[in-house]
């Protein structure tokens, strides 16, 4: 069960129910892979819709890391994902939504 209050964010992927969340240090392994200054230029990539699908691999996979699941980067990028590139791309963008955003509680 996804807590929005955690940040979690399901994805089906490969069939299968992942829980995704940006922990602290996933954050900053994202930082560092994707070689922004700061989260808030990643956060204006999405808003701007400027973002890569590069950008939406890495931000699934830290997603993916801090929730506790295994895949790797390749499986990732080769794996069947619900919703295809779009359902990627919303997911991504509703988890690093979740990690700056506290939740409607209604």
């Amino acid at each position: 069960m996804t807590n929005p209050w955690r940040g979690d964010v399901a994805l089906v992927i490969n069939g299968e129910r992942q829980i995704m969340r940006l922990t602290l240090g996933a954050l900053a392994s994202l930082e560092a892979e994707l070689e922004v200054g700061s989260l808030v230029d990643l956060v204006e990539r999405f808003e701007s819709t400027a973002f890569s699908v590069a950008d939406v691999l890495a931000l699934l996979q830290a997603g993916l890391q801090g929730g506790g699941c295994a895949l790797t980067p390749d499986e990732l990028a080769n794996a069947d994902i619900a919703g295809g590139p779009m359902g990627a791309a919303r997911a991504a963008a509703e988890l690093l939504a979740r990690a700056f955003v506290v939740p409607d509680p209604a």
